[in-house]
């Protein structure tokens, strides 16, 4: 088959291929059977793809000019599974999303301005806007600089992302603290739909390995529990089989200096980190008066970054009430690294004979 215009970047925590939409089938389903080939899924390894046999790396940013007049570009997150023929739009990636303002201006979508170039990104997923500032000295992109993330070895130039805040309800069922299956949760949508729980209601301390966490039969089925009962809750499309929403975090008090210590369920692997917008409605819940998190945080103060600890060390966030109201957040500005690991040609493996599975479909049984 004719290759394909690609480039595998990282972003944030999260490793993915960037493609343009031009360069991929309108069709949906014809879409979603390419990048599984592109991928290497399913299969545990994704040995004849580019996918690195884990969701964080195995993720795709689709990019093209925007349709909206208020951004710059869409982005379209795909989640494509390793082990499964699936590939999900159910959520978006704010650590894919700090690689797409650089992928766009290296293909020219939107012109460079020297110093620094800012980016309106439209998260196709979620219909939120991003404002993405990228070091461009010269008027160039550049990926070296002094900005360090925990998670990601080195240093590298600074991407700062600053998201609007959700069009929905940042509290879903309009409660502060909800029972869900006979744990209180705090349900909560930054940007991510996220269902925020005491580790100590679990039996856990909170400071457990994800491999650890990941092998508690226990756990994962109360956590699986958990989920499925605040899914209907939190009225997500669907069903808790085919989406990857909405997240499970459990929370304790912080051990490292920061804010709140954090174990993320994304939903059924742990997350070697925390995602960009799981951190945000983790933090948000930290802000809100009454919420689980609150009860447990270091609290910063108003204006002050909210550092939330996670298995590879801490993740800081600008993230405050809204001006007179206890139920809403203003924009959240974090600072996220990216790197052009690769740029080329990919060439997919040939047809797959089952076809992919799509949302509406059984995906994550």
């Amino acid at each position: 088959m004719t290759g394909i215009p690609c480039a595998l970047m990282r972003g944030g925590t999260s490793k993915g291929a960037l493609l343009l939409a031009s360069d991929l089938p309108v069709d949906e389903a014809a879409r979603d059977d390419l990048l599984l080939r592109i991928m290497g899924s399913p299969d545990p390894r994704e040995i004849d793809g580019l996918g690195g046999a884990h969701p964080l790396t195995s993720k795709v940013g689709v990019v093209s000019p925007s349709s909206r007049p208020d951004a710059d570009i869409d982005y379209l997150f795909l989640q494509v599974v390793p082990d499964k023929p699936v590939v999900s739009t159910s959520q978006t990636c704010g650590n894919i999303l700090a690689a797409t303002a650089p992928f766009a201006l290296e293909r020219g979508l939107v012109p460079t301005d020297f110093g620094t170039t800012t980016v309106r990104v439209h998260l196709v997923n979620t219909g939120a806007i991003a404002v993405l500032t990228v070091q461009t000295p010269g008027g160039e992109v550049t990926y070296d600089g002094d900005a360090e993330i925990s998670g990601v070895p080195g240093t590298a130039a600074p991407v700062e992302v600053e998201s609007e805040p959700p069009s929905g309800a940042l509290l879903p069922t309009g409660n502060v603290v909800d029972m869900v299956a006979g744990v209180e949760a705090t349900l909560v949508n930054a940007g991510m739909a996220s269902v925020i729980v005491r580790a100590s209601d679990l039996g856990l301390v909170g400071d457990e390995a994800p491999t650890d966490l990941e092998a508690d039969d226990a756990v994962v089925a109360k956590v699986a529990a958990i989920r499925a009962a605040a899914f209907p809750l939190m009225g997500i499309a669907g069903t808790p089989e085919t989406t990857t929403t909405p997240k499970i975090v459990l929370v304790s008090a912080p051990a490292a200096g920061g804010a709140i210590r954090t174990r993320s369920f994304i939903p059924y692997r742990v997350h070697d980190a925390i995602g960009v917008l799981g951190a945000a409605s983790v933090a948000a819940a930290v802000r809100l008066p009454g919420a689980i998190g609150n009860d447990l945080a270091a609290q910063p103060g108003v204006g002050e970054v909210v550092r939330v600890e996670h298995p590879a060390g801490f993740f800081d966030l600008y993230v405050d009430l809204a001006d007179g109201d206890d139920s809403s957040i203003g924009p959240v500005r974090v600072v996220r690294t990216a790197r052009m690991i690769m740029d080329g040609v990919v060439h997919p493996r040939p047809a797959a004979l089952r076809p992919a599975r799509h949302d509406s479909q059984e995906a994550f049984a």
